[in-house]
């Protein structure tokens, strides 16, 4: 394939924490896209403190047409989201608040990283939200990993290892599916 007709995929790492698991997730399916030939972006909720949204002056933010833009050319974006009180942070969910019509009809798929096991499902009201408020396709495979899955910065489960595998070639599939029926 040439280099023009890969996918491109926007990561996002949702963490505020400087030392996320979430992102230690998108960084290693940053590297299995590349392996892939998929050329990736990465965006770090850390490098835009965006106001709160507040349906009014949050949406004149100077950073968000530089995120909207980065969002709405995307073949498909892969976001690492921390759990915590059993839902995703809020940062992600600021994040589409702000950027709304930018997320119609992406490729999204998930990376949570939460303190326990009993919030899997923790994703899936926000993969709700995004279906019907924007026409998402929902990647129906999604990372979830815990503490102990991590050791020293790194995946430690060779189970997470293999998924993100996984997750890592159905992303690119999807993302060159969009890519050509845009």
């Amino acid at each position: 394939m040439s280099q023009t007709s890969n996918p491109s995929i926007l990561l996002i790492s949702g963490s505020l924490n400087p030392d996320s698991n979430s992102r230690i997730l998108v960084h290693a399916i940053e590297q299995a896209l590349q392996t892939l030939d998929v050329q990736t972006r990465f965006l770090d909720l850390r490098d835009y403190p965006l106001p709160f949204c507040d349906g009014d002056s949050a949406y004149n933010d100077p950073r968000l047409p530089e995120l909207s833009a980065m969002i709405r050319e995307a073949d498909a974006i892969l976001i690492g989201i921390p759990v915590y009180n059993f839902d995703i942070n809020a940062a992600v969910k600021n994040l589409v608040e702000l950027t709304g019509s930018a997320w119609e009809n992406q490729v999204v798929g998930f990376l949570c990283a939460a303190g326990g096991r009993s919030s899997y499902m923790s994703v899936m009201n926000f993969g709700n939200d995004l279906m019907l408020d924007f026409r998402c396709l929902i990647i129906p495979r999604f990372i979830y990993a815990v503490g102990n899955d991590f050791l020293d910065s790194n995946i430690q489960n060779a189970d997470i290892q293999d998924r993100i595998q996984t997750l890592a070639k159905e992303a690119k599939q999807l993302a060159l599916y969009r890519k050509t029926t845009r």
